[in-house]
């Protein structure tokens, strides 16, 4: 039983037709269906039929974030986890969304909804798999690899931790403790799947989203990424720098609706093994932004 990685996201945006050309034309990523108030959307080298969800809504922010199982079988073993530890959880039928089958969708502490699917088509990448090219030759925009994760808030950092990694068996790879080690202010976790994290919190408001990430391949690309954002006039929140977190390299900028975006590159590899690393509140500054050393006022109130 294992949860092999974060699957997709789905977000609320204020005018869809607007939404979609940004994450076609800016971000780089591929239409593939649509349906009354969504389209769905996938990166270049991801099989999986979609990873991204726009929903046209009133508001900005996420509807929900998924993981993907080992195994169907999976789904009953994750449902009774979290329903022993308190969750409201609940079915979704198969075809509920084009492409998908049938998911667990949980009410996690912090008030977000977490669904939880194995069964998804299959579209394949854009290189293929019989001796494929590196990467396409008619990419858009940033053209990340993938969707990679999702960072959100909650006011109770410690509780919805203890919620993934005792009912849901993710590894958490690096955390934030007040100075005095009573509370838990950050928390970054992981599936078996070597990545330095999939999902994260920071204590915040409930129910609300910081960023949703995508990978790009390298230091380059990330640099890469703000001249196309700045060609095309898109608001960006930091320039290119470094995460002491995760040791990523990063680049934050906003979609049409207000909702934070990431091109994340780099990070190092975390086992299941690992020990947790720990940083102190005063600290944080450096660990968010290394060069810098300090958070800027909009990184902690920006939220959708």
């Amino acid at each position: 039983m294992s949860i092999i990685r974060i699957g997709r996201v789905e977000l609320r945006v204020l005018e869809l037709e607007k939404s979609v050309d940004y994450y076609t034309n800016i971000i780089g990523l591929e239409e593939v269906a649509r349906e009354k108030g969504k389209v769905y959307l996938k990166a270049w080298d991801e099989f999986d039929h979609h990873s991204v969800i726009l929903q046209e809504a009133e508001s900005a922010g996420i509807d929900h974030l998924a993981f993907k199982v080992e195994n169907v079988d999976d789904l009953a073993k994750y449902e009774t986890n979290a329903e022993m530890f308190g969750c409201t959880v609940k079915r979704v039928s198969k075809g509920t969304r084009i492409g998908e089958g049938e998911a667990v969708r949980i009410e996690i502490p912090t008030g977000h909804q977490v669904e939880l699917y194995h069964d998804i088509v299959q579209l394949g990448t854009k290189v293929g798999t019989l001796n494929p090219k590196p990467w396409p030759f008619d990419t858009k925009g940033i053209a990340p690899h993938r969707f990679d994760h999702c960072l959100l808030t909650g006011d109770d950092v410690k509780t919805v931790t203890r919620f993934f990694t005792e009912a849901l068996d993710l590894h958490q790879s690096e955390r934030i403790m007040t100075v005095d080690g009573e509370d838990m202010v950050g928390s970054f976790m992981h599936a078996r799947n070597g990545k330095a994290h999939d999902l994260a919190f920071v204590k915040g408001p409930d129910k609300k989203l910081h960023h949703a990430a995508f990978f790009v391949d390298n230091w380059y690309d990330v640099l890469r990424a703000a001249d196309r954002l700045s060609a095309y006039e898109v608001p960006i929140e930091v320039t290119p720098t470094r995460h002491g977190i995760t040791r990523g390299e990063t680049i934050y900028f906003f979609d049409p609706s207000g909702n934070r975006n990431e091109a994340f590159a780099g990070g190092y590899i975390a086992y299941h093994d690992s020990p947790t690393i720990t940083w102190t509140e005063d600290k944080i500054g450096t660990g968010i932004f290394y060069h810098r050393r300090e958070l800027i006022e909009s990184f902690g109130k920006a939220l959708t």
